[in-house]
């Protein structure tokens, strides 16, 4: 699934990006499969996401040392080519073909040779051991089918030591929404679940952070993001 204004509910696709005032959740058709779902969603329209670098993932990725990134449900990858910007070399993972060809896109433009994308099912997909230095996740949420933990220790495994898992995800509706279809993420339970074996792993940050939004008429509003920071011993 794929990815995310950043506000989306996340889904396999990463959101890596701010969600758009104009942006509205449709029930998914249970008749598609996560692939058809995505895909539709993404060939619907000319632009899903914003363009812009989820702030929260900036501030966390922005102390590290650029090495080799992966973002899983990349969507149209704008925090993929934030981390090329930062000197990362850097892939995302998405299951909308049409949505890595947008991102595709955009790294040409700009010129981004370190920036790379992948159209895959991340509920197959395997990381070749010890090939990463940073794992992100934002808003890694979904309507649809999508074995979410199963997925992020996958990913988690292929970390060299030292290197880090970032989860940004929903710890609440926006504050403008009295529903939202995302799971919400109790912060704590999530870094519980992920920091295991305890040994292999050390929790750096599991805290709500609020982050400035404008909800959909404008008004001034707020999301609040579950933020989990692990780094493999």
């Amino acid at each position: 699934m794929t990815g995310h204004p950043q506000h989306s509910v996340a889904h396999q696709h990463g959101a890596s990006v701010e969600h758009t005032a104009t942006h509205d959740h449709i029930a998914p058709d249970p008749s598609l499969s996560p692939a058809d779902h995505w895909e539709q969603r993404y060939a619907g329209q000319e632009r899903i996401w914003s363009g812009r670098v989820n702030t929260t993932l900036a501030d966390v990725a922005g102390s590290f040392p650029p090495g080799t990134s992966i973002d899983l449900g990349c969507g149209e990858g704008a925090d993929v080519l934030w981390l090329a910007e930062q000197g990362w070399q850097a892939h995302g993972l998405d299951i909308s073909e049409t949505a890595v060809d947008r991102a595709r896109a955009e790294a040409s433009a700009r010129g981004l040779n370190n920036a790379s994308f992948t159209a895959t099912d991340l509920s197959t997909w395997q990381p070749e051991p010890g090939s990463a230095d940073l794992v992100t996740a934002s808003f890694f949420q979904s309507e649809v089918a999508l074995d979410r933990m199963a997925i992020l220790r996958r990913a988690a495994a292929g970390l060299r030591p030292g290197g880090h898992l970032v989860t940004i995800s929903h710890a609440a509706p926006p504050s403008w929404a009295d529903h939202h279809p995302a799971h919400m993420i109790d912060v704590r339970a999530e870094a519980e679940e992920l920091a295991r074996p305890a040994a292999e792993w050390a929790v750096e940050v599991a805290e709500e952070r609020p982050r400035p939004a404008d909800g959909p008429d404008g008004a001034p509003g707020e999301h609040l993001d579950a933020v989990v920071v692990l780094r493999r011993r």
